[in-house]
């Protein structure tokens, strides 16, 4: 009676049974995977057709930057005329924006188009992509501020700032400009803030609120009020000399005073110009 009551007989009958809940397990685990990953899928739409434009206008952006600074570099190595201040200038320029074309903006058009633009790379990889975001975006910058510095000394001293020094000084300021730039690129690695998060697969600066002060002042504020300030002393010195040019202008004696039984005083009355210059010329 124990026996024919018992639902497994000791002869293995209950094997088909076992094998039943098997399949219908594997069943079960297959249908949730299936539908995790077809979740997963729906997540990642397809990219719309501005998407598409978007992505390639910054792939063509990025191959333009790239050949334009690099035709900028081949052209002052091979014209030995450009081998001269301020062309050094221009040519840590096309250096330190090839490098932003080589080196970052790849890598942010794959971060563009992971979903969610998340980073999956690794850590090594986001930290050399942001160390070299910083350092090259930070040295073009400080390159044009040099520049203008040039530019402006050129101008307004004239007489000191000869052809020697203009060459040292430019050397000293393209090694201050990429001192600077790799102080404020590497500070992320010596632990001034975190640029990585592995659970949230995020790559990006460093959120530390003083990183961010003294990057955003040093990157892009203090020079942009440097430039602003040499270019518009520049325009004043240009604008005084310009003014200084027609002041010292010579004015051609108007008809009557070419006559010799003229005088002075029906000269100024027939010529108001001719007056003022005289004016000028005795005060």
């Amino acid at each position: 009676m124990a026996e024919s009551l018992s639902p497994c007989s000791p002869r293995g009958q209950c094997q088909p049974s076992m094998g039943a809940n098997t399949s219908s397990a594997g069943m079960d685990t297959n249908a949730s995977s299936s539908v995790v990953g077809g979740s997963a899928w729906r997540g990642r739409e397809p990219f719309s057709i501005f998407t598409v434009l978007i992505l390639t206008l910054l792939v063509l952006l990025t191959v333009a930057t790239f050949l334009w600074n690099l035709l900028v570099l081949a052209t002052i190595l091979r014209v030995k005329a450009f081998h001269r201040v301020p062309h050094n200038l221009v040519a840590s320029t096309a250096v330190s924006d090839v490098l932003v074309a080589a080196l970052v903006m790849p890598l942010s058009l794959v971060k563009e188009l992971s979903a969610g633009r998340r980073w999956r790379l690794g850590r090594e990889l986001c930290l050399v992509w942001v160390c070299f975001d910083v350092l090259c975006c930070t040295a073009s910058i400080w390159n044009v501020t040099a520049i203008a510095l040039d530019r402006y000394w050129s101008v307004t001293r004239q007489l000191q700032y000869t052809l020697l020094a203009r060459r040292r000084i430019s050397n000293v300021m393209i090694a201050l400009t990429w001192l600077l730039s790799a102080a404020i690129s590497l500070a992320p690695l010596l632990g001034w803030g975190e640029t990585y998060s592995p659970e949230q697969e995020r790559c990006q600066l460093s959120q530390d609120p003083s990183y961010t002060i003294v990057s955003t002042g040093g990157a892009f504020y203090l020079p942009l009020c440097v430039v602003l300030f040499v270019y518009w002393k520049i325009y004043k010195a240009s604008k005084f000399h310009m003014g200084g040019r027609r002041r010292n202008a010579v004015v051609p004696l108007p008809e009557a005073a070419q006559r010799p039984d003229v005088t002075t005083n029906e000269v100024c009355q027939n010529s108001s110009d001719f007056c003022r210059s005289l004016t000028r010329l005795y005060m």
